[in-house]
């Protein structure tokens, strides 16, 4: 894609807009050109090819490395709202390495989570916190709680290998069909940052999630998500938008 030199367009604008047709294309997915021979190729100023990478750098195409020169970044995640969904599907089905630590696998009591799922306060639960990793760098902070009578059979499940929804399936015969989910951003605290390798002032996603079966209550989960990673992204049409709607929090639990 040749410049214009006669566009009111800056020249590093141009460049920029003719490496994402190229980069969209899958063209430099092997190795990305060096600034040099960027120059020569566009026949234009170092000064304009740093300039059009440091946008491309500045939205997550592009990363510089030590050692490496500029590369490709394929380490981010898209998910749709408004779906029924698996990380570990979501991670998988893009290429990269899905892999979980177990950080944590019990039985639990807890009143407030036991409400959400529609449980006596003291019931007995089954609760699962993972790191999620893709290519392994962490990517979330995974924690989901169910009704131990449904989900005892998972105690023996290697949850570092497998899906928790694969293993609902195929152990307890139910996965969730249906339920909500609330997104807003957060602060990890100092525990959450070392976990998934995220600096103070990064900020992340903060997923609340009740997943139902047949109507009832199956899956209470949290997810602390690194917002460098992970983005969602929503389809609408004109006349689609939906009335203004309580939040989940003021809605009592399904159930």
């Amino acid at each position: 894609m040749a410049l214009d030199r006669r566009s009111p367009m800056p020249l590093w604008a141009q460049l920029e807009r003719a490496l994402r047709t190229r980069l969209d294309a899958g063209e430099f997915d092997v190795r990305f050109p060096t600034d040099a021979e960027l120059v020569a190729e566009y026949e234009v100023s170092r000064h304009t090819v740093r300039e059009a990478i440091r946008h491309l750098n500045s939205t997550g195409i592009l990363r510089r490395e030590r050692g490496r020169g500029t590369v490709v970044d394929r380490s981010e995640f898209e998910q749709p709202l408004g779906a029924l969904y698996s990380l570990f599907e979501t991670v998988e089905s893009s290429g990269a390495d899905q892999r979980s630590s177990v950080l944590e696998m019990r039985e639990v009591r807890d009143p407030k989570v036991a409400e959400r799922l529609g449980l006596a306060a003291d019931a007995p639960m089954f609760f699962l916190a993972r790191l999620r990793c893709a290519d392994d760098e962490p990517l979330a902070l995974d924690r989901s709680w169910l009704p131990m009578h449904i989900a005892h059979d998972l105690m023996s499940s290697d949850f570092e290998h497998t899906a928790l929804y694969t293993e609902l399936r195929e152990r307890a015969g139910i996965v969730p069909d249906a339920g909500w989910e609330r997104i807003a951003p957060v602060v990890p605290t100092a525990s959450e940052r070392r976990l998934l390798g995220m600096g103070a002032p990064e900020a992340a996603f903060f997923l609340e999630r009740l997943g139902t079966a047949d109507g009832r209550p199956l899956e209470w989960r949290t997810t602390v998500i690194r917002g460098d990673r992970y983005r969602f992204v929503s389809n609408f049409a004109a006349r689609s938008a939906p009335g203004l709607v309580a939040s989940p929090a003021d809605r009592a639990p399904a159930g």
